[in-house]
This record gives C-alpha cells, sequence and structure tokens, in this order.
C-alpha cells in the first residue's frame, strides 16, 4: 500500500525519487477503492498445483484481488478433467471484452517446439493482443516469457546444450520497483532448454532487469514497464525441482541433479533461498498496479 503524507512534506519528493509511492492527504481523501482484477493463464500440465503456487504468492497483501484463471480452449489437457476446467476456468472468448489489472501466462512444457507449432498458438497470440488494450499490466513466465517476446518484440528462442536446471543467482543490472527489498543478489530456480537470442533482444525496446553470467538475461520489462518477462519459477515451492528430477527420471530422460539445490549427495534435503523475493516480486507488482490503473475502466 502506498504511504499517505502531507502534500508539501520534504520526504514526499525523496520517496517519489526513490520510487516509492506515496499519496497526497488529498487524494487520500477522494480516492476510490475496488478489489484488483487478476487474470492468470495457466498453460502448466497440473493445474491445481499451479494454482495453489500463484495464489500464494498474490495472497498475504493488504489490497483485495479478485483472480480469474484462463485455459486454452484449442488445447486438450491430458492431466486435468474437462469438467475442472469447466467449472473453474475461463477462455478468451469469455473473456475477450473484458478489463484486467493484471494477467498472468505461466510457463508451458512445449519450449522444444517451434512457437507455429505449439497447438494453441494462434489461440494464445490473440490473449497477447488484447492484454496491450485490455490490461494495465502483464507478468509473463518462462516460455509464456519467451512466447510473448516473440510475439511482441520478434526475439526468438535458442535451444541450449542441455537442460538448465536448478538454482542460478540473479545480478541486479537495473533498480526497478519489483526488486525493491530485494538483496544485492538473489537466486532464482530455473528449468528449461531454451535461452534467447540476444542479437534480436539487443534491438528491442526492452530493459534487461537482471542477469546470470553463465544464463544471460533472467528478468526483463518492457521499456513502458507493461509487460514483464522473468525468465524462470519464482513461483516454484521448495520441493518443485526435486519433483521434477524424480519425475524426468522415471521417465527416463536423465536430467542432471539440480544446480546448488540439494543440500547433500543424497538428493533428500532441499533448500528455498528465494521465498522472500519471490514474495517481494509479486507484491512490489500488485503495488505497481494500484498505483497505475484506472479506477473505472472503458
Amino acid at each position: 500500500m502506498p504511504i499517505k503524507v502531507a502534500t508539501d512534506l520534504p520526504a514526499k519528493a525523496l520517496l517519489e525519487e526513490e520510487g516509492i509511492f506515496s499519496l497526497t492527504t488529498e487524494r487520500a481523501l477522494s480516492q476510490d477503492i475496488r478489489p484488483l482484477k487478476i487474470a492468470i493463464l495457466n498453460l502448466m500440465p497440473n493445474k491445481i498445483e499451479t494454482e495453489l503456487q500463484f495464489l500464494r504468492l498474490l495472497s498475504q497483501t493488504p489490497l483485495q484481488l479478485e483472480v480469474d484463471f484462463l485455459q486454452m480452449e484449442s488445447h486438450t489437457c491430458k492431466n486435468t478433467e474437462k469438467t475442472y476446467l469447466d467449472d473453474f476456468y475461463l477462455t478468451y472468448e469469455d473473456i475477450k471484452d473484458s478489463f484486467y489489472d493484471a494477467l498472468i501466462i505461466t510457463g508451458a512444457p512445449v519450449e522444444t517446439l517451434p512457437f507455429e507449432q505449439v497447438d494453441y498458438w494462434q489461440e494464445l497470440k490473440k490473449v497477447l493482443a488484447w492484454s496491450q488494450t485490455n490490461v494495465t499490466s502483464n507478468l509473463h513466465i518462462c516460455w509464456g516469457a519467451q512466447a510473448s517476446l516473440y510475439y511482441h518484440y520478434g526475439v526468438d528462442k535458442v535451444q541450449f546444450d542441455k537442460k538448465i536446471f536448478g538454482l542460478y543467482e540473479n545480478e541486479i543490472k537495473e533498480e526497478t520497483y519489483l526488486f525493491r527489498g530485494f538483496s544485492d543478489t538473489f537466486d532464482s530456480p530455473q528449468s528449461r532448454y531454451t535461452g534467447l537470442d540476444l542479437e534480436q533482444l539487443s534491438k528491442a525496446p526492452i530493459k534487461v532487469l537482471s542477469t546470470n553470467s553463465e544464463l544471460g538475461p533472467l528478468i526483463l520489462s518492457s521499456q513502458d514497464d507493461k509487460n514483464i518477462f522473468v525468465l524462470g519459477h519464482m513461483e516454484y515451492e521448495t520441493d518443485s525441482l526435486h519433483k521434477e528430477y524424480v519425475r524426468d527420471n522415471q521417465a527416463g530422460i536423465g536430467t542432471a541433479k539440480p544446480h546448488n539445490y540439494y543440500l547433500s549427495d543424497t538428493a533428500d534435503t532441499m533448500k528455498n533461498t528465494w521465498r522472500s523475493e519471490a514474495y517481494l516480486l509479486y507484491h512490489n507488482w500488485i503495488n505497481y498496479i494500484y498505483q497505475k490503473t484506472p479506477y473505472r475502466f472503458k
């Protein structure tokens, strides 16, 4: 929540220079407050697990949030009953004339495919176009970030020699409201086979907010801050990488142990070094939206 201060308080100008939101007494008295509307396009196979991950991070703010979950109607989900999706999920056709304060597009296990070969790509393009006119702020996760960078800015993905898997340190490259309260460096879980075409990225209107010396850019935003891209999974729970490691090996994929994740060689104790920054990231984002979003949509 913003701080309410006297209009002529000298510290107010200093706070604004630091990007800390403050309200004058006059504005606070006249301010209308309503719940923030957030849509989550859940592209992950395990819908309920992903729902819990994001709802935990969005919870515990002083603001009331209304969350709608979206699905791709053109895709048949193998891991979730159709009746569940029909009961609890909306489609693009349901929301195309609606306005939201925020949209989250999750990752998806399709990153080795060209974007055009993903069965719901045409429908996703409609959502991405709609998000630029009907949503105040958009947060894209992992493959969702790559898909949005490709659609909006022509930045393609490139294949890594091996799966990037584990905890990797972020070095903050640009101070932003998203990193308010962060340590100078922070970890983020990574689980992907692809990165970004850095030459194409250098020509796009994109700000690189954090990087890793081995992986390159990890968190980015558009110049106008409307679109945020997180290459990684700050929403993961402590054991998410472990479950994926076990699942990959049971399927014969032979994924190596997650980098910098287990506390011992037996792979039965893991560490969570990203939880605090994950909550800060999402709460800072919600606070930013609260300041920028209109009270009444068009």
